[in-house]
């Protein structure tokens, strides 16, 4: 299962926006000669008019990839690595050569766990020969070393995997990327971290599907088609969510939101249906500041815990290393 997991996040193709999100011929070579962005903009807008995007840039802008020369849906971006705009972009990995996105992300969350079970099993077997090197009951010489190497990589590689598996579970269940951890989605109402959470349930299945018989087996289950996806209730009218939050949590109103199946041809786009909604009002402008400032803070403590975690872990590094070093020392002097 694990050289499967590796293989199949290895060698799955990110996935890339479909034809309905490229400009037609002629907006192609509209917008090519518009040297203004302002009309840039209107030309975009009158062709993500029917598309199902229900985020912006942080100007409120439509986002758009002048390299792929297409509109990015919801969660898109362009990877610098493999010059191509990735659905559900998570990140590059470079210890698989490939982005991890909306369709080997499963693949690579498997590959995170048996991994981890794979050193945790290689660590456990190792520990009773570890255990007889360290009371001096190991006679064979040359197994030693071996014994040494094994167990010390094993548990360090457990150690580091078990933190990255921990955080990108942790991503699962809030319904977020790396990305949008760093860099919250920007929606009508404001940036929001959570406007794709639907809960610890849905995000869960969203993810790994809905046969839990096929959750721990490398094979693609996720739901959805990786250009829309199911929101909060954060692209609704302001006076609409007061109403409904005092009615109702917003989880409960999250999570009896159906997953679209392949939303492209029937859903429309409340965002950009008419020109009045890209006018801020005064409320809403002072909610979406505090909204911004708000994620600001939360921005700086995730990459304050980041940082902490790869201090630490450095730390743990330098620590096992200098007592295996000085342990070898010890047994050959």
């Amino acid at each position: 299962m694990f050289v499967w997991s590796y293989w199949k996040t290895i060698f799955t193709s990110p996935a890339s926006p479909s034809n309905e999100f490229c400009l037609s011929e002629a907006d192609k070579e509209q917008y090519e000669k518009e040297e203004r962005p302002e009309f840039q903009q209107e030309i975009l807008r009158r062709a993500a008019k029917d598309l199902p995007i229900c985020t912006t840039t942080a100007s409120r802008a439509i986002r758009y990839c002048d390299r792929c020369q297409l509109i990015k849906p919801d969660r898109c971006h362009h990877c610098s690595a493999c010059d191509i705009c990735v659905l559900k972009m998570d990140h590059h990995c470079p210890w698989v050569n490939n982005c991890v996105g909306f369709s080997n992300y499963k693949f690579f969350l498997l590959f995170l766990m048996y991994s981890l079970l794979y050193c945790l099993f290689v660590a456990a077997t190792v520990l009773q020969y570890f255990i007889k090197f360290w009371t001096k009951e190991l006679t064979d010489a040359y197994a030693k070393y071996h014994i040494l190497c094994l167990f010390f990589v094993a548990a360090i590689a457990f150690i580091g995997i078990q933190w990255l598996f921990s955080y990108h579970c942790w991503l699962v269940g809030k319904n977020r990327s790396t990305i949008e951890t760093f860099r919250a989605p920007m929606f009508r109402n404001g940036p929001d971290k959570n406007g794709f959470s639907l809960g610890y349930g849905k995000n869960l299945r969203e993810v790994f599907g809905d046969e839990k018989k096929y959750w721990l087996l490398p094979i693609f289950t996720s739901l959805g088609d990786g250009c829309n996806f199911p929101t909060r209730l954060v692209i609704m009218d302001p006076e609409q969510l007061t109403v409904s939050s005092q009615n109702e949590p917003a989880k409960s109103s999250g999570a009896s939101q159906p997953f679209p199946p392949r939303p492209l041809s029937e859903s429309q786009n409340r965002l950009l249906a008419s020109d009045g909604q890209w006018v801020e009002s005064g409320p809403e402008e002072e909610n979406v500041k505090s909204g911004r400032l708000h994620h600001n803070i939360s921005d700086y403590s995730v990459i304050l815990f980041m940082v902490g975690g790869v201090f630490g872990l450095l730390c743990l590094f330098c620590f096992v290393g200098g007592f295996f070093f000085g342990l070898v020392s010890f047994v050959l002097f």
